[in-house]
């Protein structure tokens, strides 16, 4: 069911009114906000990104409408604590460290951050300055997370990256100095790679002991470059699940535990924000293009922010910040819920299930059954995981709970 945009008021009384679903306590709640300008628009990328104009990042009018679309919904998430803050993009390290200041302080203003709150910040190695870096740390990042998608000059100019390799280094090495934590964002299955080019990547990455990398299979999206013009040889699929086993092998080698898909962490440094995304938590997003899914006692609501840069800015001016909402519908939820559930290792709680959707745990029981049978998942009695087999197959696995 599509809704409008009412106002604020209007709208919390909505989702507020009286349904059939049942959920428990309120989920952790994270904040995502979005800037969705880069020096470049990579050939494979499908995100909100645009390339910067040539008059620039239009920097006061967006950090203002921001600011705008959080004032304008706090009634959504009132007195509820914040798990995590995560600025991504885009390329968010495009901003002033006085911007990011700024957002920050008015961030912490309107909403209670709880002890310990993450801030993840991403960045472009192409971005990359010292003083940068450090001032972004005082201004309250803890987390950067770094899109180095690979060691080799050859692959980055093949991907339309705008750094090379040695400001890669340069950006991992300040990293690990001025932040609590760090990722390494790498890519896999690049045109041209073979598991020898892969093994470089690895040991390049391997060898700044990040405490947590992220890792993901380079796929064509439609609306994009590479979709309009594919890159020739792209790895076939079984040279792509050699390179996966490489990297399995690689990072469980040095102390990475694969908790996630694509995620791989030092004990202690998995990645909080994603982590509350993955286990079915809430998030409210701002910016342009922003998803957003809150909780409430008798539903779920997923929300949209205007697309375009220009149209999300002129829209938040006039109050109407969010171009869409859609009520989650009842047959959709186990299959929304298992999406994100299934792609971590440990799985899930029934009871979490049940508290975060608001349906009974006999909502599984016929697709778990069949997923059991082809041996995709593992259970007891408290909880469902998926097995080594479900990892491999792990879309057919989640399209079992389609309604």
């Amino acid at each position: 069911m599509q809704l409008a945009s009412p106002q604020p008021v209007d709208l919390v009384s909505r989702y507020l009114r009286p349904g059939t679903l049942q959920l428990g306590e309120p989920p952790p709640l994270s904040l995502y906000v979005h800037l969705p300008w880069c020096l470049a628009k990579c050939p494979y990328c499908d995100f909100n990104s645009h390339a910067l104009a040539a008059d620039g990042l239009p920097q006061k009018r967006y950090l203002d409408a921001l600011v705008a679309d959080l004032e304008a919904a706090l009634p959504q998430v009132w007195g509820r604590p914040v798990v995590s803050v995560f600025i991504g993009g885009g390329t968010p390290s495009l901003l002033s460290p006085e911007g990011l200041d700024g957002l920050l302080a008015a961030i912490r203003a309107r909403l209670p951050l709880a002890p310990g709150c993450e801030v993840t910040m991403e960045a472009n190695p192409g971005t990359f300055e010292r003083e940068r870096f450090k001032a972004f740390a005082a201004a309250g990042v803890t987390r950067l997370s770094i899109g180095v998608q690979s060691f080799s000059d050859e692959m980055l100019q093949r991907l339309g990256r705008v750094h090379d390799s040695r400001q890669a280094r340069a950006a991992i090495a300040e990293a690990a100095q001025a932040f609590q934590t760090f990722n390494i964002d790498l890519m896999y299955a690049l045109p041209g790679q073979d598991l020898a080019g892969l093994r470089q990547d690895l040991d390049a990455a391997l060898a700044c002991a990040p405490p947590h990398l992220s890792i993901y299979h380079l796929t064509v999206e439609p609306n994009t470059r590479f979709a309009l013009a594919p890159p020739p040889q792209l790895p076939d699929d079984d040279l792509a699940s050699d390179m996966l086993d490489l990297i399995t092998e690689r990072t469980a080698a040095v102390g990475l535990e694969r908790y996630e898909v694509s995620a791989f962490a030092r004990p202690g440094q998995r990645c909080r924000h994603n982590l509350n995304y993955w286990q079915f938590g809430d998030y409210l997003g701002i910016g342009a293009g922003a998803h957003g899914k809150l909780s409430y006692p008798h539903r779920v609501v997923r929300q949209v922010r205007w697309r375009e840069p220009g149209a999300y800015m002129a829209q938040t001016e006039s109050g109407q910040a969010m171009s869409n909402d859609e009520e989650v519908p009842r047959a959709r939820l186990p299959f929304e819920y298992m999406l994100n559930a299934l792609r971590l290792r440990e799985g899930f709680a029934l009871a979490d299930f049940a508290a975060r959707t608001g349906l009974p745990i006999s909502a599984l029981a016929k697709p778990l059954a069949q997923a059991e049978a082809r041996g995709l998942i593992g259970r007891d009695l408290e909880r469902v995981w998926p097995t080594a087999r479900g990892f491999d197959f792990l879309s057919d696995l989640q399209a079992m709970f389609l309604p």
